[in-house]
């Protein structure tokens, strides 16, 4: 059994599930609405106020769709109901970061500006504090874009393992390397 898979997902208070014939799972809750196609293969259902997937045979492609779909409906009601935050932070010397709306502009050392269309589902904001770096916050429901959209914006400017001047982030721990040494 998938040990992932055979765990009831508690559905809260104010949050809706529906699943229509073609296996469309669709949940709304205070932060949004999410849908996501699970395979026709496996069955889902809501039981006592609980959701649960079920799957047919003991295919080893069964047991692999099984905790996946599970994963993918539980980071749904997650986000419906308290949604995902990932923090960024911009580490260098002039290194600055700014929004107009919908569009980051972020200055990282390259001799012009980038500019990025960040997608109406994920909301953003810029902190910039004097004697300190510029945080990025990128909030939404939807956990697969908000990640995506992370990883594309520290794309722009990896950290490096020399001074650890990059797009890193909030917490994360880098591997220094000690550089060159003066030979004697």
């Amino acid at each position: 059994m998938s040990r992932i898979g055979i765990l009831p997902i508690d559905v809260p208070q104010g949050v809706s599930f529906e699943v229509n014939s073609s296996n469309l799972v669709t949940i709304k809750g205070p932060k949004g609405e999410l849908e996501q196609l699970v395979d026709l293969d496996l069955k889902v259902e809501l039981v006592e106020n609980k959701i649960i997937v079920s799957r047919p045979t003991e295919q080893k492609r069964h047991k692999s769709l099984h905790g996946l779909y599970r994963s993918l409906i539980f980071n749904m009601v997650k986000g419906v109901t308290e949604g995902f935050e990932i923090k960024q932070e911009l580490v260098g010397v002039g290194y600055r970061a700014e929004t107009k709306g919908q569009i980051l502009e972020i200055n990282v050392g390259y001799s012009h500006d980038i500019h990025f269309r960040i997608p109406k589902e994920v909301k953003i904001e810029t902190v910039t504090e004097r004697r300190s770096n510029p945080i990025i916050t990128l909030t939404s429901a939807d956990k697969q874009l908000v990640g995506q959209v992370a990883a594309k914006i520290r794309s722009f400017r990896p950290p490096e393992p020399y001074k650890g001047k990059g797009i890193k982030f909030v917490g994360e721990v880098l591997r220094r390397k000690a550089g060159k040494s003066a030979s004697v």
